[in-house]
């Protein structure tokens, strides 16, 4: 502020905070996404480093004219795309009050280190997960939530086979082999991969057509590599998959984990606060009794990104796996808990619990659970207006709150309905109506509709889908001309 008069920095603030109601009011009256022009691309990729600087508003102008014009589309009623949610304006809004204390929430006695264990325990309560005082961290996302979990994971193995694997690291152990299916999310390999146990280690476990574990065949998966001589450790299940939504069967794969001793990791990402839903809650029994919960409070929530969270059983297996406390950071006032670097891979971390905390108590319990419940009653009526439609077909059952279909296109074979079906996504997200993307499940290729925003409308999933029926018609004359 010592270089900005505290007036000209008030000034500009009510100038942003205008820019950015302007722009949430607006976002529904809007094209959903529309390529940047070329103009506006060059302009943006060829910025010079400024020598000289430039006043608040100027700045503030800039924004508006260059970057807020062209979103990613995640605010509109109509983005059915991937898993990205509308952002919270209670989240908006604490998201400028924590820039502006911008402290380093590694540790220490000041608001923002209470605050997160506080939103931490919050978020265990919303998805009904036992927590423990230090027994959770907030973190970017799911992707690093999960290796801190599998982190964990790995120590708890290694030291239980006679190995201290921070000191001695894996060169001399026998094989550490995880287990997930094919719809588990990428971060899951990642996580293995980066910690040094091999995507050849997580074994592909198969699914049913309803896209969920199957139990049976994860047994006798376990049963070979103990025979082979190697250490089933882990096995990671889905609570809501990217692809169709899916939950595993998370109480049979629990009773499985507790036979074998092995570690049950829970990917929440998109799905766990599904469990706030009567309607589908029961899918979700087990899920309490993983060792580890990973799960995005910048999905469902609508917590501005980026805010993940990883919840465990036992807290010492986190902070046994990162703890290193040199004598510059010492904090001889940290209590038993000691400060949250101790528990993950972050040593500066970002004040990410106020956004969260504005979030919560802003909707509440009773609000979050009414949010998530319309979504998933508006995915089950895109299901239904799907499977009416003579043309259109669902590729998945509706579990949650993801829709996988794809059109017919009668008149063409297989091969040119399935160049059609790959080429829809971008064909709709280029009308600028609705946004949605695709995927391939079971060899074909479909598309696939996330609903995550609790203002979208019946009426919103019928320009979806008159979208993808006009889509479809430009690409199938295309492909019948050609």
């Amino acid at each position: 502020m010592s270089e900005t008069p505290r007036e000209d920095f008030r000034a500009a603030a009510h100038t942003a905070a205008d820019l950015v109601a302007d722009y949430l009011g607006a976002v529904a009256d809007r094209p959903v996404w529309q390529p940047v022009d070329e103009a506006a691309r060059e302009r943006l990729l060829g910025a010079p480093l400024p020598a000289a600087g430039r006043p608040l508003e100027e700045l503030l102008a800039a924004v508006g004219e260059q970057v807020m014009p062209y979103p990613m589309g995640n605010g509109h009623p109509r983005f059915f795309g991937w898993v990205n949610s509308a952002p919270a304006p209670a989240g908006v809004l604490a998201t400028l009050a924590a820039s502006a204390m911008n402290p380093s929430s590694a540790g220490g006695d000041h608001a923002d280190v209470h605050l997160e264990r506080a939103v931490v325990r919050w978020i265990a309560e919303l998805v009904g997960f036992p927590h423990g005082p230090g027994a959770g961290i907030l973190t970017s996302g799911t992707s690093m939530a999960t290796v801190l979990c599998l982190a964990a994971a790995r120590g708890r193995a290694a030291r239980r086979a006679g190995w201290d694997v921070r000191e001695d690291g894996l060169a001399a152990m026998p094989p550490l082999v995880a287990y997930a299916t094919g719809e588990t999310h990428s971060c899951v390999r990642k996580a293995v991969e980066l910690l040094g146990l091999g995507s050849r280690n997580l074994r592909t476990v198969p699914a049913g057509p309803d896209g969920r574990m199957d139990v049976a065949a994860l047994r006798r998966a376990v049963a070979a590599d103990r025979a082979a001589g190697l250490v089933p450790f882990l096995v990671a299940a889905s609570a809501g998959t990217v692809n169709t939504g899916a939950v595993d069967p998370l109480d049979a794969v629990a009773d499985l984990c507790a036979e074998e001793e092995l570690w049950l990791h829970v990917d929440g990402a998109y799905g766990a606060f599904g469990v706030l839903d009567p309607e589908i809650a029961h899918r979700y029994a087990g899920m309490e009794r993983a060792d580890s919960l990973a799960l995005d409070p910048h999905k469902w929530l609508g917590v501005p990104v980026d805010c993940g969270c990883a919840l465990v059983r036992d807290a010492s297996e986190l902070r046994g796996t990162f703890s290193l406390v040199p004598p510059y950071l010492r904090d001889e006032e940290a209590g038993g808990l000691g400060w949250f670097s101790e528990y993950g891979m972050e040593q500066t971390r970002p004040f990410r619990s106020l956004k969260v905390w504005a979030t919560i108590a802003h909707r509440g319990r009773d609000g979050i659970a009414a949010d998530v419940a319309r979504c998933t009653a508006l995915a089950r009526r895109l299901g239904g207006l799907v499977e009416k439609d003579p043309e259109l077909e669902l590729a998945a059952p509706v579990e949650t709150s993801i829709v996988a279909f794809r059109h017919r296109v009668p008149g063409l074979p297989e091969e040119d309905a399935d160049a059609v079906n790959r080429a829809l996504p971008l064909a709709v997200q280029r009308r600028g109506r609705a946004f949605v993307t695709g995927t391939v499940l079971g060899g074909r290729e479909a598309l696939r509709a996330c609903l995550l925003n609790a203002a979208t409308t019946e009426e919103d999933l019928e320009v979806l889908l008159d979208e993808v029926r006009a889509a479809t018609a430009e690409l199938a004359a295309g492909l019948r001309r050609g």
